[in-house]
Formats: structure tokens, C-alpha cells, sequence
């Protein structure tokens, strides 16, 4: 679902993990543990990144946002 939102957005934009949360269940509070994990998952498969406040972050830690891997 997370690389499904992402792909409807522009290739600079990120998404809120409660955006993900939202779209998978009712009780979207309580979906994020399962969440978390799956982004945790593609962080380190290498399909996403993430971010806070515009600097990139190596892990998931705190608030965080989730973005598109950039190509270099």
C-alpha cells in the first residue's frame, strides 16, 4: 500500500505513516505497530526512504515521514 500512495503522488513528495495506516484499517491506531514494520521492511529492501523536516533519516526513529528512493 505504501508504494501504491507514493506512486499517486509527485516524485519529491512524501507520505505520513498514518496516511498507510488510514488506507489498510478502520482502526488506524492501532494498525501502525504492523505499519511501522512493514516500512522498516522496505527501508531496508531499499525501495523507500525516509525523512523529518526536510533532512533524511538512516532509520526510523520518532516522527517520520516516507518518500520515493531517489536514483543516483
Amino acid at each position: 500500500m505504501t508504494l501504491s500512495l507514493l506512486a499517486r503522488r509527485a516524485s519529491g513528495a512524501t507520505i505520513c505513516p498514518s496516511e498507510v495506516a488510514r488506507v489498510i484499517a478502520p482502526d488506524w491506531r492501532g494498525a501502525m505497530p504492523a505499519v511501522h514494520a512493514a516500512i522498516d521492511a522496505l527501508v531496508g529492501e531499499g525501495l523507500v526512504r525516509l525523512s523529518w523536516k526536510g533532512r533524511s533519516l538512516a532509520t526510523r526513529s520518532g516522527p517520520y515521514r516516507i518518500g520515493r528512493r531517489h536514483e543516483d
